[in-house]
Protein backbone atom coordinates (compact mmCIF):
# COMPACT_ATOMS: atom_id res chain seq x y z
CA UNK A 1 0.00 0.00 0.00
CA UNK A 2 1.22 3.51 -0.85
CA UNK A 3 0.13 5.96 1.84
CA UNK A 4 0.56 9.74 2.01
CA UNK A 5 0.54 11.35 5.46
CA UNK A 6 0.25 15.13 5.60
CA UNK A 7 0.99 17.37 8.59
CA UNK A 8 0.36 21.10 8.82
CA UNK A 9 3.88 21.54 10.23
CA UNK A 10 6.49 19.50 12.08
CA UNK A 11 4.10 19.21 15.00
CA UNK A 12 4.46 18.13 18.60
CA UNK A 13 1.87 15.70 19.95
CA UNK A 14 0.07 14.90 16.72
CA UNK A 15 3.37 15.13 14.88
CA UNK A 16 4.90 12.42 17.05
CA UNK A 17 1.87 10.20 16.45
CA UNK A 18 2.28 10.67 12.70
CA UNK A 19 5.99 9.85 12.89
CA UNK A 20 5.34 6.61 14.74
CA UNK A 21 2.71 5.66 12.19
CA UNK A 22 5.19 6.35 9.38
CA UNK A 23 7.94 4.27 11.01
CA UNK A 24 5.68 1.31 11.72
CA UNK A 25 4.04 1.38 8.30
CA UNK A 26 7.49 1.26 6.69
CA UNK A 27 8.48 -1.68 8.91
CA UNK A 28 5.32 -3.45 7.74
CA UNK A 29 6.44 -3.08 4.13
CA UNK A 30 4.37 -0.10 2.98
CA UNK A 31 5.54 2.91 1.02
CA UNK A 32 4.90 6.15 2.89
CA UNK A 33 5.04 9.70 1.63
CA UNK A 34 5.54 11.99 4.64
CA UNK A 35 4.85 15.66 3.95
CA UNK A 36 5.15 18.89 5.92
CA UNK A 37 7.01 22.21 5.60
CA UNK A 38 10.60 21.82 6.77
CA UNK A 39 10.85 18.06 6.32
CA UNK A 40 14.53 17.40 5.59
CA UNK A 41 14.68 13.61 5.18
CA UNK A 42 13.47 13.09 8.72
CA UNK A 43 12.52 9.42 8.67
CA UNK A 44 14.69 6.70 7.11
CA UNK A 45 12.80 4.71 4.53
CA UNK A 46 10.05 7.27 4.03
CA UNK A 47 9.52 9.43 0.96
CA UNK A 48 10.18 12.64 2.91
CA UNK A 49 8.75 15.70 1.21
CA UNK A 50 9.41 19.29 2.23
CA UNK A 51 6.41 21.46 1.39
CA UNK A 52 7.78 24.72 0.01
CA UNK A 53 5.83 27.62 1.47
CA UNK A 54 5.40 30.96 -0.26
CA UNK A 55 6.52 32.72 2.95
CA UNK A 56 8.77 32.13 5.95
CA UNK A 57 5.77 32.44 8.30
CA UNK A 58 4.76 28.95 9.46
CA UNK A 59 1.07 28.05 9.84
CA UNK A 60 0.43 26.63 13.33
CA UNK A 61 -2.47 25.36 15.44
CA UNK A 62 -1.46 27.16 18.62
CA UNK A 63 1.22 29.74 19.28
CA UNK A 64 4.32 28.50 21.05
CA UNK A 65 5.75 30.63 23.87
CA UNK A 66 8.64 31.66 21.61
CA UNK A 67 6.59 32.16 18.45
CA UNK A 68 7.45 35.79 17.83
CA UNK A 69 6.39 36.91 14.35
CA UNK A 70 7.29 33.67 12.59
CA UNK A 71 3.99 31.85 13.08
CA UNK A 72 0.42 32.38 11.94
CA UNK A 73 -2.42 30.60 13.71
CA UNK A 74 -4.56 28.85 11.10
CA UNK A 75 -7.82 29.31 13.03
CA UNK A 76 -7.32 33.09 12.82
CA UNK A 77 -6.49 33.25 9.10
CA UNK A 78 -8.81 35.16 6.81
CA UNK A 79 -9.93 33.37 3.66
CA UNK A 80 -7.33 34.98 1.40
CA UNK A 81 -4.51 33.97 3.75
CA UNK A 82 -5.64 30.37 3.93
CA UNK A 83 -5.98 30.12 0.17
CA UNK A 84 -2.39 31.25 -0.38
CA UNK A 85 -1.13 28.50 1.93
CA UNK A 86 -3.52 25.98 0.41
CA UNK A 87 -1.79 26.33 -2.95
CA UNK A 88 1.53 25.30 -1.37
CA UNK A 89 0.14 22.12 0.18
CA UNK A 90 -1.85 21.16 -2.91
CA UNK A 91 1.21 21.57 -5.15
CA UNK A 92 3.23 19.12 -3.05
CA UNK A 93 0.37 16.61 -2.91
CA UNK A 94 -0.30 16.84 -6.63
CA UNK A 95 3.29 15.75 -7.41
CA UNK A 96 2.77 12.36 -5.74
CA UNK A 97 -0.98 11.80 -6.10
CA UNK A 98 -0.82 9.31 -8.97
CA UNK A 99 1.32 6.95 -6.88
CA UNK A 100 -0.79 7.21 -3.72
CA UNK A 101 -3.40 4.62 -2.77
CA UNK A 102 -4.83 6.60 0.15
CA UNK A 103 -4.19 9.94 1.87
CA UNK A 104 -4.19 10.67 5.61
CA UNK A 105 -4.61 14.32 6.60
CA UNK A 106 -3.81 15.31 10.17
CA UNK A 107 -6.06 18.00 11.67
CA UNK A 108 -9.29 19.68 10.66
CA UNK A 109 -7.71 22.68 8.99
CA UNK A 110 -6.11 23.64 5.69
CA UNK A 111 -4.25 20.31 5.59
CA UNK A 112 -7.54 18.40 5.40
CA UNK A 113 -8.82 20.81 2.74
CA UNK A 114 -5.68 20.27 0.64
CA UNK A 115 -5.99 16.50 0.88
CA UNK A 116 -9.71 16.65 0.06
CA UNK A 117 -9.09 18.72 -3.07
CA UNK A 118 -6.25 16.58 -4.42
CA UNK A 119 -7.93 13.28 -3.54
CA UNK A 120 -11.04 14.37 -5.43
CA UNK A 121 -8.95 15.58 -8.37
CA UNK A 122 -7.23 12.20 -8.70
CA UNK A 123 -10.18 10.06 -7.57
CA UNK A 124 -8.32 8.69 -4.55
CA UNK A 125 -9.67 7.90 -1.06
CA UNK A 126 -8.65 9.89 2.00
CA UNK A 127 -9.24 10.01 5.74
CA UNK A 128 -8.83 12.79 8.28
CA UNK A 129 -7.24 12.40 11.71
CA UNK A 130 -9.23 15.01 13.62
CA UNK A 131 -7.20 16.21 16.59
CA UNK A 132 -8.74 18.51 19.16
CA UNK A 133 -6.41 21.44 18.49
CA UNK A 134 -7.70 21.69 14.93
CA UNK A 135 -11.42 21.59 15.61
CA UNK A 136 -11.64 23.08 19.10
CA UNK A 137 -11.24 26.70 17.87
CA UNK A 138 -14.60 26.46 16.09
CA UNK A 139 -16.21 25.98 19.49
CA UNK A 140 -14.59 29.28 20.48
CA UNK A 141 -16.04 31.19 17.50
CA UNK A 142 -12.80 31.07 15.52
CA UNK A 143 -12.27 30.11 11.86
CA UNK A 144 -13.38 32.39 9.07
CA UNK A 145 -16.77 31.07 7.88
CA UNK A 146 -15.57 30.44 4.33
CA UNK A 147 -12.55 28.54 5.65
CA UNK A 148 -14.70 26.53 8.03
CA UNK A 149 -17.11 25.59 5.22
CA UNK A 150 -14.19 24.09 3.28
CA UNK A 151 -12.93 22.23 6.34
CA UNK A 152 -16.38 20.88 7.13
CA UNK A 153 -16.78 19.63 3.56
CA UNK A 154 -13.39 17.92 3.72
CA UNK A 155 -14.44 16.08 6.88
CA UNK A 156 -17.90 15.13 5.64
CA UNK A 157 -16.60 13.76 2.33
CA UNK A 158 -13.74 11.74 3.84
CA UNK A 159 -13.98 7.95 3.72
CA UNK A 160 -13.34 7.90 7.44
CA UNK A 161 -12.49 10.02 10.48
CA UNK A 162 -9.89 9.14 13.11
CA UNK A 163 -9.96 10.51 16.64
CA UNK A 164 -7.93 9.62 19.72
CA UNK A 165 -10.82 9.38 22.19
CA UNK A 166 -14.59 9.26 22.44
CA UNK A 167 -14.35 12.73 23.98
CA UNK A 168 -13.01 14.19 20.73
CA UNK A 169 -15.71 12.41 18.73
CA UNK A 170 -18.65 13.14 21.03
CA UNK A 171 -17.77 16.55 22.48
CA UNK A 172 -15.72 18.25 19.77
CA UNK A 173 -16.65 16.80 16.37
CA UNK A 174 -20.27 15.61 16.45
CA UNK A 175 -21.83 18.72 18.05
CA UNK A 176 -20.79 20.80 15.03
CA UNK A 177 -20.54 18.20 12.23
CA UNK A 178 -23.23 15.55 11.81
CA UNK A 179 -21.33 12.29 11.28
CA UNK A 180 -22.46 8.75 12.11
CA UNK A 181 -20.43 6.82 14.68
CA UNK A 182 -19.58 4.03 12.23
CA UNK A 183 -17.50 6.44 10.16
CA UNK A 184 -15.07 6.97 13.06
CA UNK A 185 -12.03 5.02 14.13
CA UNK A 186 -11.02 5.70 17.71
CA UNK A 187 -7.27 5.21 17.59
CA UNK A 188 -5.37 6.22 20.75
CA UNK A 189 -1.89 7.68 20.72
CA UNK A 190 0.64 4.95 21.32
CA UNK A 191 3.77 5.04 23.43
CA UNK A 192 7.36 3.85 23.12
CA UNK A 193 7.29 0.79 25.38
CA UNK A 194 11.09 0.50 25.30
CA UNK A 195 12.09 3.99 26.45
CA UNK A 196 9.12 4.25 28.76
CA UNK A 197 9.53 1.26 31.03
CA UNK A 198 10.05 0.97 34.81
CA UNK A 199 13.58 -0.39 34.33
CA UNK A 200 14.85 2.59 32.32
CA UNK A 201 15.95 4.89 35.15
CA UNK A 202 19.69 4.36 35.48
CA UNK A 203 21.56 7.47 36.60
CA UNK A 204 18.70 9.93 36.21
CA UNK A 205 18.22 10.86 39.86
CA UNK A 206 21.95 11.41 40.27
CA UNK A 207 22.14 13.52 37.10
CA UNK A 208 19.49 15.96 38.34
CA UNK A 209 20.20 15.59 42.06
CA UNK A 210 16.72 14.26 42.83
CA UNK A 211 15.51 12.51 45.98
CA UNK A 212 14.16 8.95 46.04
CA UNK A 213 10.57 10.26 46.12
CA UNK A 214 9.42 12.98 43.76
CA UNK A 215 6.34 14.03 41.81
CA UNK A 216 6.79 15.00 38.16
CA UNK A 217 4.80 17.50 36.11
CA UNK A 218 5.79 17.57 32.40
CA UNK A 219 4.67 20.26 29.98
CA UNK A 220 5.08 23.86 28.93
CA UNK A 221 5.01 26.43 31.74
CA UNK A 222 2.02 28.23 30.28
CA UNK A 223 -1.32 28.96 31.90
CA UNK A 224 -3.28 26.57 29.65
CA UNK A 225 -1.08 23.65 30.71
CA UNK A 226 -1.81 24.39 34.37
CA UNK A 227 1.57 24.26 36.14
CA UNK A 228 0.29 27.02 38.43
CA UNK A 229 -2.38 24.61 39.68
CA UNK A 230 0.24 22.00 40.52
CA UNK A 231 2.31 24.63 42.36
CA UNK A 232 -0.78 25.50 44.41
CA UNK A 233 -1.46 21.81 45.05
CA UNK A 234 2.11 21.24 46.31
CA UNK A 235 1.32 22.88 49.65
CA UNK A 236 -0.85 19.85 50.44
CA UNK A 237 1.92 17.26 50.02
CA UNK A 238 5.33 19.00 49.98
CA UNK A 239 6.39 17.41 53.29
CA UNK A 240 6.32 14.03 51.54
CA UNK A 241 7.75 14.73 48.08
CA UNK A 242 9.53 17.28 45.90
CA UNK A 243 7.71 18.47 42.75
CA UNK A 244 9.79 18.41 39.57
CA UNK A 245 8.73 20.39 36.49
CA UNK A 246 10.13 19.67 33.03
CA UNK A 247 9.41 22.19 30.30
CA UNK A 248 9.75 25.93 29.82
CA UNK A 249 7.50 28.93 29.35
CA UNK A 250 6.63 32.43 30.44
CA UNK A 251 5.44 31.40 33.92
CA UNK A 252 8.81 29.99 35.00
CA UNK A 253 10.08 32.85 37.19
CA UNK A 254 6.70 33.45 38.83
CA UNK A 255 6.25 29.76 39.62
CA UNK A 256 9.81 29.32 40.89
CA UNK A 257 9.28 32.12 43.38
CA UNK A 258 5.95 30.74 44.54
CA UNK A 259 7.10 27.11 44.82
CA UNK A 260 10.29 27.93 46.69
CA UNK A 261 12.09 24.90 48.11
CA UNK A 262 9.12 22.61 47.51
CA UNK A 263 10.28 21.76 44.00
CA UNK A 264 12.66 22.12 41.06
CA UNK A 265 12.34 23.40 37.50
CA UNK A 266 14.56 21.48 35.09
CA UNK A 267 13.59 23.33 31.90
CA UNK A 268 13.75 21.47 28.59
CA UNK A 269 15.33 18.04 28.85
CA UNK A 270 16.25 15.52 26.17
CA UNK A 271 13.73 12.88 25.10
CA UNK A 272 15.93 10.26 26.72
CA UNK A 273 16.01 12.13 30.04
CA UNK A 274 12.30 12.88 29.90
CA UNK A 275 11.53 9.17 29.66
CA UNK A 276 13.84 8.32 32.54
CA UNK A 277 12.49 11.14 34.71
CA UNK A 278 8.91 9.93 34.22
CA UNK A 279 9.86 6.29 34.76
CA UNK A 280 11.67 7.11 38.01
CA UNK A 281 8.99 9.42 39.41
CA UNK A 282 6.78 8.36 42.28
CA UNK A 283 3.73 10.00 40.67
CA UNK A 284 2.96 12.00 37.54
CA UNK A 285 0.61 14.96 38.08
CA UNK A 286 -1.11 17.35 35.71
CA UNK A 287 -3.79 20.02 36.04
CA UNK A 288 -4.37 21.74 32.68
CA UNK A 289 -6.83 24.61 32.47
CA UNK A 290 -8.58 23.18 29.45
CA UNK A 291 -9.77 19.61 29.06
CA UNK A 292 -7.18 17.51 27.27
CA UNK A 293 -8.19 15.65 24.15
CA UNK A 294 -5.90 12.70 24.91
CA UNK A 295 -2.76 13.53 26.85
CA UNK A 296 0.27 11.55 25.73
CA UNK A 297 2.04 12.16 29.06
CA UNK A 298 -0.46 9.89 30.80
CA UNK A 299 0.20 7.02 28.40
CA UNK A 300 3.94 7.56 28.88
CA UNK A 301 3.47 7.44 32.66
CA UNK A 302 1.51 4.21 32.38
CA UNK A 303 4.26 2.61 30.31
CA UNK A 304 6.82 3.73 32.90
CA UNK A 305 4.80 2.21 35.72
CA UNK A 306 4.17 5.64 37.22
CA UNK A 307 0.69 6.22 38.72
CA UNK A 308 -1.08 9.46 37.79
CA UNK A 309 -3.03 12.09 39.68
CA UNK A 310 -4.70 14.58 37.38
CA UNK A 311 -7.70 16.75 36.71
CA UNK A 312 -10.70 14.82 35.41
CA UNK A 313 -12.38 15.74 32.13
CA UNK A 314 -11.70 15.42 28.43
CA UNK A 315 -10.07 12.25 27.19
CA UNK A 316 -7.90 11.58 30.24
CA UNK A 317 -10.41 9.17 31.74
CA UNK A 318 -9.96 6.87 28.74
CA UNK A 319 -6.29 6.44 29.70
CA UNK A 320 -6.16 6.61 33.51
CA UNK A 321 -8.71 4.41 35.26
CA UNK A 322 -9.02 4.02 39.07
CA UNK A 323 -6.53 1.13 38.94
CA UNK A 324 -3.76 3.37 37.52
CA UNK A 325 -4.29 6.60 39.39
CA UNK A 326 -6.76 9.19 40.59
CA UNK A 327 -8.68 11.79 38.60
CA UNK A 328 -9.86 14.70 40.72
CA UNK A 329 -12.19 17.65 40.67
CA UNK A 330 -10.61 20.57 38.86
CA UNK A 331 -9.38 22.23 42.05
CA UNK A 332 -5.73 22.51 43.21
CA UNK A 333 -6.56 21.71 46.83
CA UNK A 334 -8.40 18.50 45.87
CA UNK A 335 -5.54 17.59 43.57
CA UNK A 336 -2.99 18.09 46.34
CA UNK A 337 -5.04 16.05 48.81
CA UNK A 338 -5.18 13.07 46.45
CA UNK A 339 -1.44 13.30 45.75
CA UNK A 340 -0.85 13.36 49.50
CA UNK A 341 -3.05 10.28 49.91
CA UNK A 342 -1.10 8.26 47.35
CA UNK A 343 2.29 9.40 48.62
CA UNK A 344 1.40 7.96 52.00
CA UNK A 345 0.07 4.69 50.60
CA UNK A 346 3.00 2.80 49.11
CA UNK A 347 1.06 -0.46 48.83
CA UNK A 348 -1.61 1.12 46.65
CA UNK A 349 1.06 2.80 44.53
CA UNK A 350 2.77 -0.53 43.89
CA UNK A 351 -0.50 -2.09 42.80
CA UNK A 352 -1.18 0.85 40.51
CA UNK A 353 2.32 0.67 39.01
CA UNK A 354 1.75 -2.93 37.92
CA UNK A 355 -1.63 -2.04 36.42
CA UNK A 356 -0.11 0.97 34.66
CA UNK A 357 2.39 -1.08 32.72
CA UNK A 358 -0.13 -3.78 31.86
CA UNK A 359 -2.60 -1.19 30.53
CA UNK A 360 0.07 0.49 28.41
CA UNK A 361 1.09 -2.83 26.86
CA UNK A 362 -2.53 -3.75 26.15
CA UNK A 363 -3.83 -0.49 24.73
CA UNK A 364 -0.93 1.73 23.63
CA UNK A 365 1.38 -0.61 21.70
CA UNK A 366 2.11 1.05 18.35
CA UNK A 367 2.55 -2.28 16.56
CA UNK A 368 -1.04 -3.20 17.32
CA UNK A 369 -2.43 0.31 16.82
CA UNK A 370 -0.91 0.65 13.34
CA UNK A 371 -2.20 -2.79 12.36
CA UNK A 372 -5.67 -1.65 13.44
CA UNK A 373 -5.22 1.45 11.29
CA UNK A 374 -4.25 -0.67 8.27
CA UNK A 375 -7.21 -3.01 8.70
CA UNK A 376 -9.47 0.05 8.72
CA UNK A 377 -7.89 1.64 5.63
CA UNK A 378 -7.72 -1.40 3.32
CA UNK A 379 -11.44 -1.60 2.43
CA UNK A 380 -11.40 2.07 1.44
CA UNK A 381 -8.90 1.62 -1.41
CA UNK A 382 -10.56 1.51 -4.81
Amino acid sequence: MNIAILLLNQGRGSGEVAREHVRHLIKMGHKVYFLYPGNNNEIDGAENINIALHTNIMPVHEYLPSAGKEQLQVARMNHEEMMTYLVDYESALREIAKDVDIFIAHHANLSSVAVHNIAKEFNKPYVVFVHGTGIEPRHENLWDDENWAMIKTAILEAEGIMVTTEYVRDELVKPIIDIEDDKFLILPCGVDLVDFTPENTVGIKEKYDLPETYVICPGALTKSKGPQNVVDAASEYSEHALTVFIGAGELKEELEEKLGNKGKFLGFVSSEDKAKLINAATLLVAAPEKKEHFGIIYAEALAGGTPCVAYDGGGVGSIVTPTEGILTLRDPKKLGEKINHLLQNSGLRRQMAVSCRARAEKYYNYNELVQELLDWLKPMIK
